[in-house]
């Protein structure tokens, strides 16, 4: 009887186990399509991008002199505005020259006695009444006499200053009746030619070896030549409508700053940057044929950047890439990845290795925009 109860319990359990297993089999797979969900992908197109370097930078005219009254006096006449275009030549300013001109009156007097003297010893020398060196004595007096007023009448021409250049007026920090002097440290004013201007900032040690490795040319003047246009950035952060053109690089590091003085040169036609201006040059580096990604696609692990690469069945998988540059809302990949990989685009925080998602296909474009310009110091 007991027998046949065990019986009976093992075969009621041997036509359920199947069942029990096949339910169980039917909730693995619904858990395992469960967890199959949605993201989106994407393959890498070879894509072309500009990213920038930018350093500050202080804009000169191309010509900057000082004017520097070359003698004392009071300032008479101002005889032009701040801004103002002038020529070579052309009076700025009037210094008073009263006294320069008593002086001069006075000089001529001289002349003019040393004259008498002259012609009044030579025929007493003709008759040998006197001797030919008192009559030497008296050239040598009018000689003198002659020079001191010449000095005088060259001051009195010094009162009008002029520009020594072509070029526009500077600020004018002196006005009528300041006494000025040619020992002033302060000039009467600048005057700078802006038709073209320069631009002026540094690399450090760092910049300066990327520019030498990264620069075709075999000398340092070939690898300026081959630089590229760089741009300018005003101090409103408008970018300026002219390319400039690297002209010079000292070549040595100073020690002090641990910096590289560059020169950069701009054509002006519209003068609308002027001697003092500030701004940052930006410097381009353009990308094209490798692999660009949007920076959602990637995460970090262990101080290493990655991204999940997805295969044809959905499998994702993790893999370390280097990040040669970044642009925006896009990394510039070294290594890693490779044009036509298909990856994860956004969620990744989401995913473990070896997940298994449900791929959604996005178009390329649609993550990689808008690329804006990145400025990176």
């Amino acid at each position: 009887m007991r027998t046949g109860t065990i019986l009976k319990y093992m075969a009621a359990i041997a036509g359920i186990a199947p069942l029990l297993i096949s339910c169980n089999q039917k909730q693995q797979q619904g858990q395992q399509a469960q967890q199959a969900l949605p993201f989106p992908v994407t393959k890498i197109e070879s894509k072309e991008v500009t990213a920038y370097q930018v350093f500050p930078t202080s804009i000169e005219g191309i010509i900057n002199s000082n004017v520097r009254a070359k003698v004392a006096g009071y300032i008479k006449e101002v005889l032009v505005d701040e801004g103002e275009k002038v020529k070579k030549g052309q009076p700025l300013f009037r210094l008073e020259t009263e006294s320069l001109s008593q002086d001069a009156e006075a000089a001529r007097a001289s002349i003019n006695v040393a004259q008498v003297e002259v012609d009044k010893l030579k025929p007493l020398v003709e008759k040998g009444i006197v001797g030919e060196v008192q009559l030497e004595t008296a050239k040598a007096n009018l000689a003198q006499a002659k020079s001191n007023y010449n000095s005088i009448v060259a001051n009195i021409g010094y009162a009008t200053v002029k520009s020594p250049v072509d070029g526009y007026v500077g600020a004018i920090p002196f006005r009528l009746g300041t006494l000025v002097s040619p020992s002033d440290q302060v000039p009467l004013t600048t005057v700078s030619d802006i038709n073209e201007v320069y631009a002026y900032f540094s690399f450090n040690e760092k910049d300066y070896l990327n520019f030498l490795e990264n620069t075709p040319g075999e000398t340092l003047k070939e690898k300026i030549g081959n630089f590229p246009e760089v741009i300018l950035q005003l101090a409103n952060g408008t970018i300026y409508s002219h390319k400039g053109k690297i002209q010079t690089v000292t070549g040595q590091v100073n020690r002090n700053t641990g910096t590289v003085s560059i020169r950069a040169i701009f054509d002006n036609p519209e003068r609308l940057i002027t001697n003092g201006n500030s701004g940052k040059i930006m410097i381009p580096t353009t990308y094209a044929d490798q692999p660009v990604i949007p920076q959602a696609a990637t995460f970090e692990r262990q101080g290493q950047v990655m991204a999940f690469t997805v295969d044809g069945e959905g499998m994702i998988n993790p893999v370390i890439i280097e990040i040669k540059d970044d642009v925006d809302n896009l990394y510039v990949v070294g290594s890693g990845l490779n044009i036509g990989d298909q990856i994860v685009t956004s969620g990744v925080g989401k995913l473990k290795s070896g997940m298994k998602i449900a791929p959604q296909e996005v178009s390329y474009d649609s993550v990689t925009k808008p690329i804006k310009v990145s400025f990176r110091n």
